[in-house]
């Protein structure tokens, strides 16, 4: 029998981990409905009053693992965009991480959940937008403002920016491979999508001097 944790208990992050992954395959097997904490229990190995112990809800524990994806991706960027970088430079490290995880299948069967159930669990999709996309976003738009400040933007709203890199990197590939089109994204047609959205993006918001 799985020992129960009392409340007080730290939760590692290497348990955490554990605990939302297996989360994480239930929701995509089962979606968001068909899961349930006991079924979750189950796929990570321990009692359900230890899931209760350190997430109060199902929307909680689906919270938690979105968010964790998130940080995986924003810790990849930042890592790898420091100031000196210039602007192309850190563009291009961005959407080829927000590409990796848009195209991801695992992560796709995650939104196709979120969007089959999102009008009966309106819930889920506040949660999977506040600890997914926004959080990415409200990122690149800081990013962008510290940039504009620098002198090496001009970018009126980051904000607004923001969305728009990001719906730029859906170019062709995400809806595609979403609906199921296309089984997997052609290396040199992802390199096109990041190209052009980054081409298209300076275009706009290079600083005068630096445009070509």
């Amino acid at each position: 029998m799985s020992q129960v944790e009392r409340p007080g208990d730290a939760l590692s992050p290497e348990r955490r981990r554990a605990i939302v992954d297996g989360a994480g395959r239930v929701f995509a097997r089962d979606g968001y409905e068909g899961a349930s904490m006991a079924d979750i229990a189950r796929e990570v190995g321990v009692s359900k009053g230890t899931l209760y112990n350190y997430f109060p809800s199902k929307a909680a524990l689906f919270s938690g693992f979105i968010s964790t994806g998130c940080d995986e991706t924003l810790k990849h960027i930042l890592d790898l965009a420091p100031p000196e970088k210039t602007p192309e430079e850190t563009l291009r490290r961005v959407a080829v991480a927000v590409m990796e995880m848009m195209l991801s299948p695992f992560r796709q069967s995650i939104h196709r959940m979120v969007m089959s159930e999102a009008l009966k669990f309106p819930e889920l999709a506040r949660a999977f937008f506040d600890s997914g996309p926004s959080r990415a976003l409200n990122y690149l738009s800081t990013w962008l403002r510290q940039e504009a400040e620098r002198g090496r933007l001009l970018v009126p709203d980051p904000d607004f920016a923001a969305e728009q890199f990001f719906a730029l990197c859906q170019t062709k590939l995400v809806m595609r491979s979403r609906l199921r089109l296309i089984e997997t994204a052609d290396p040199a047609e992802v390199d096109r999508v990041v190209e052009g959205a980054i081409g298209v993006f300076l275009k706009a918001y290079a600083a005068p001097e630096r445009k070509e």
